[in-house]
Parts: structure tokens; sequence; C-alpha cells
């Protein structure tokens, strides 16, 4: 088996992973320059750190190699709790703008909201609910 999916990155699922990485660094920037509310930086930099493990889990294929876990189910869980968060965050910082910065990632903690709820929306189509879940099968 090969060790990394190269087509991955380049896919529907990878390239929305790649844009949550990107779009949540930019929040993370903004907060982080505009000496914001710890809690925003917290959820900016939470959301780079989970999107990464999840990226890299699909782009080294450990989600086929650990079985332990149903992978997908787990990734649109983290989305819709990630989308819930940042609706909470994402609003406060906007409305409360306390200055540019804090209103430049609340409005990208509400882009980076789109793109979760997208990324949940494209994985639960792929997943198909009456289909039986694959498992390895062990060497004999």
């Amino acid at each position: 088996m090969e060790a990394m999916d190269a087509a991955f990155p380049r896919s529907v699922r990878g390239a929305l992973k790649l844009a949550r990485l990107a779009v949540a660094v930019a929040a993370f920037v903004c907060f982080v320059a505009s000496r914001s509310h710890e809690a925003y930086t917290a959820l900016a930099v939470m959301e780079a750190l989970v999107t990464l493990l999840f990226f890299l889990l699909y782009l080294l294929k450990l989600d086929k190699k650990l079985t332990w876990l149903f992978w997908p189910l787990a990734d649109i869980f983290n989305s819709v709790v990630a989308a819930l968060f940042l609706l909470i965050v994402g609003l406060f910082a906007v409305i409360i703008k306390t200055n540019h910065g804090t209103l430049a990632g609340g409005v990208l903690g509400l882009v980076l909201l789109v793109l979760c709820v997208v990324d949940a929306v494209v994985l639960f189509q792929k997943i198909s609910i009456s289909r039986p879940r694959e498992r390895n099968t062990p060497a004999k």
C-alpha cells in the first residue's frame, strides 16, 4: 500500500481542508495582531490544528490503518461542532468589533463557518448509510 494519497490535496475534500486551514490561520493572525480576546485566538488555533490533523490523517491514509474509529463520521462531528463555535465567536467578534483586526477575524471566522458546513455536507454525501462499512481483512 502506498504511504501517501497524492491525489487527496487536489480532491474536493482536500481542497476544503486546505481552505479551512488557510482561513483559520488568517483569522488567527488577525486576532493576534489586533490583540483580541483570547477566546477568539484559541478557537482559531484549535480549528487550524484539528483541520491539519484531519488533513494529515487522510493524506497519509491513516484512516485506512486506524479502523477502530469511523473517521468520516468523526470529521463530520468536528465540522458541525466547529461551525457552532465559529457562529458564536464570529458573531461576537463582528458585533463587538473592538477594532479592525477583530472585525476582520470575525468575518474570516464566519467564512470558516461556511467552509465547515460545506465540508460536513460533502462528507455526509460521501458516506452512504445503506452501504456496509469496509473492513480490512486480516493477513493469513
